[in-house]
């Protein structure tokens, strides 16, 4: 299963999500939808607080929802409970918002950039520049970003030529970055206070 991180910007607020190759789907990260949709301080309370009022949701949520590992604001990967589109739509049914028709055609966008995406993949570099913009990132960073996340892809491509499994990749990718910096590529992201953005992936 092939599954790839990113980061979609719905009126400049983040919405983490994983595309699954496989299922040629997103699943997007419940508590961000909760909390752009209600612009609540505790995501994680008033999504229990829904799921406590609506038995029936609680149930579709248990099982219908699986938890998936996104990053964290800080950078670490963690499982978070997540929904595919339809998953999505079904919770956005008990969440009185004005937000919700216009996220449910922002959700239906992402799904149809993406397939124009597997089609043409200098979209996905002209999207990710779109996003970083609206981020506030200068044109200088955006390029050295692009270009950081270019010669990423021509290693994988390398390594999968070279029949690595995808598993494998990350401790490669620590083998490398400790032997020129001497720390972990988690460490050196913490140590650099880098965090993983938009269409990054590993």
């Amino acid at each position: 299963m092939i599954k790839k991180t990113s980061i979609q910007i719905f009126e400049e607020k983040k919405v983490r999500s994983v595309w699954n190759d496989d299922e040629e789907k997103w699943y997007f990260s419940v508590l961000d939808v909760v909390e752009v949709l209600t612009d609540s301080a505790n995501p994680t309370d008033y999504f229990k607080k829904m799921r406590k009022r609506d038995p029936e949701l609680a149930e579709y949520v248990g099982t219908n929802c699986p938890h998936i590992e996104m990053m964290t604001p800080t950078g670490e990967k963690r499982k978070t409970i997540a929904g595919d589109t339809v998953a999505i739509f079904r919770i956005i049914q008990s969440i009185p918002s004005p937000k919700a028709e216009p996220f449910k055609q922002w959700m239906a966008e992402v799904a149809s950039n993406r397939v124009d995406q597997m089609q043409d993949p200098e979209l996905s570099i002209e999207q990710a520049v779109m996003d970083y913009k609206r981020l506030g990132y200068s044109d200088n960073w955006i390029n050295q970003r692009i270009k950081s996340i270019e010669v990423r892809k021509s290693l994988t491509d390398e390594w999968k030529r070279c029949g690595v499994e995808e598993m494998q990749f990350a401790t490669l990718t620590d083998i490398i970055t400790r032997t020129w910096s001497g720390k972990t590529t988690k460490e050196y992201k913490q140590y650099k206070g880098l965090k993983k953005r938009i269409s990054a992936t590993i």
